[in-house]
This record gives C-alpha cells, structure tokens and sequence, in this order.
C-alpha cells in the first residue's frame, strides 16, 4: 500500500530551534560570571567515537559554552579514569562529566558511569538518575530518549495511550526510553523488544509508533509496519565498506505515516538535549552558595 510521502520527522531542524533558546539560555548565565563547562573523556582511538564527541566539542562553541576534550590511551587501567572522573567531581568549574562510548573491554562501564557525581552526570545515565525517572520524578534525562520525545511531540504525534514498540533494551536508549514513554503525563502504551521476541513483526504491525535502538542493518522493513504508523529509527551500524546503515529498510516510507530520515535522525537532538542538561546543571550551581558546592 503507497500512502504517498510520509511526514519527514525532521531532528536537524527541530534541534535547531532548540539551539538557539539554548544559545539564549547559555549566555544569560555567562553575563551572570557562569560559565558552564563540559568535560568529555574518550579512551582509545574508535572513529566513530572520536566523531561523537568532537561533534559535541562543536555544539558546545556554538552556544558559547566552555568544554574540555579528554584521550585517554586504549590501555588506560580503571584506577587511573576513576581518578580523573574523581578530579572533575570535586572541580567546581566543572559541571558535566561525559565518558563516551562503548568503553574498551577492560573498563566496567557500569563503575564508570557510577563513579561520575550524579549531580554532573551530563549524559543522565547514572543510576540515581536512571532510578529518579524509574520512580516518576526525573531530573537529568538521558539525551537521546529525551530527545526522540521532544520530536515526537515536536510533530504532534500522539502519545497518551498509543502503542509504542521499543526495539532494543539497551541502557542508552531502550530501557530509559521505556520508562520516559510509560510516565504520567507522556502516558504511551510501551512494547519492549529484543532478541528473545521472535517473531517481532506481530508487535510491531499492531503497534502506532515503531522506534528502533538496535543497531542491525535493515532490521525494520515495510512489512512490519501498520499503514500509517509513525517510524522513528536511532540505531545505525556499518557495512564492509564502512557505510552507516540505519536499522529502518528504505521501503519504509511506502507505508508510514511519519518516518525519521535514514540518517541524522536523532543525533543533533541527543547534542541538543546534552547541552540542555548541560545548561540546567550550570544554572544549579549559579544558584547555590560555595557552602553547598560539590566537596
């Protein structure tokens, strides 16, 4: 069934509009004597991290905020970025800590995200803050869940009470987003999938919003999706070639109501939601007396 030309759920321009309140927001604080700062670390030499955080490293001069880019060499013992992460936390012109990743095999990612002070945790991924949006009362969002939500409703797609399938229950999207959807006042009805939901497309083909987080090339196509649904697609893995490869199948928009762009969905809103976070930490600390910094 052609249903024509889908809406085009487009993140580059709705981050955009984003940029520029954030822009307002970021130099506001620096008229006030606050500068805020990110730090961001990287261990090892991936191409494809190295391009993630230098695109963070331009969003953050764009808005005028002051960032910090941290190697770390690809053999890095944990003591050793557990120090450093320790010497941002007590830092109190440091107000977001980033570690990118995957982080190599030999590092905990789970005692890495933990050792960042949650109250810095740029990424919204430390478990106080993961717990805080499980008990419904979030306060530093994960950036891209927060930003696939922020277009969704940028578009006016409905939320309350549609059913929304998750592919993928990572913890950098699937799950977060999960339990972001499911809030009081988002109110979705959420499906999460993964590897052990076999077949997928029963689910998916019920569902009014199909969002996919798992990375495998093609993995989406046309004959999984309702007439009319709403399509978002977030992972993206890579070919022999090394061409990025989005989890939603091209034929896709014969069928969707509403589809992201094969490529640069959601990338600009994750940066977008990141500098946000950025910013409402920032805007903490030109709030509090010295007596009530991080010690």
């Amino acid at each position: 069934m052609d249903l024509g030309h889908p809406i085009l759920l487009d993140g580059d321009t709705c981050a955009d509009q984003l940029f520029d309140d954030l822009q307002k927001r970021a130099a506001a604080l620096v008229a006030r004597g606050t500068i805020p700062k990110i730090v961001t670390i990287l261990v090892g030499d991936d191409p494809a991290s190295s391009a993630y955080v230098g695109r963070k490293h331009d969003t953050c001069a764009r808005l005028g905020v002051a960032s910090e880019d941290t190697r770390l060499p690809y053999a890095v013992d944990q003591d050793t970025l557990l120090g450093l992460i320790h010497s941002h936390n007590v830092d109190p012109a440091v107000d977001g800590i980033l570690v990118q990743l995957p982080l190599p095999q030999h590092l905990d990612p789970v005692a890495i995200s933990a050792a960042i002070d949650p109250r810095k945790d740029v990424d919204g991924l430390h478990p106080v803050n993961l717990g805080k949006l499980m008990m419904g009362t979030p306060d530093i969002m994960p950036c891209t869940p927060a930003g696939i939500v922020h277009l969704l409703r940028h578009y006016r797609i409905p939320l309350a009470g549609q059913r929304v399938a998750i592919v993928g229950r990572g913890m950098l999207v699937g799950r977060p987003l999960a339990m972001l959807l499911s809030l009081k006042g988002i109110d979705a009805q959420v499906s999460l999938l993964h590897q052990a939901c076999d077949p997928i497309g029963d689910t998916l083909r019920s569902a009014d919003i199909v969002i996919s987080a798992a990375g495998q090339p093609d993995l989406i196509d046309a004959s999984m999706i309702r007439a009319g649904a709403c399509v978002v697609g977030v992972g993206i893995s890579y070919d022999t070639a090394g061409k990025m490869v989005s989890d939603i199948a091209d034929d896709v928009v014969r069928v969707a109501g509403a589809v992201t762009p094969r490529h640069g969905s959601v990338g600009a809103l994750t940066r977008a939601k990141l500098m946000e976070n950025l910013i409402q930490i920032a805007s903490r600390r030109a709030s509090i007396s010295p007596k009530d910094a991080p010690q």
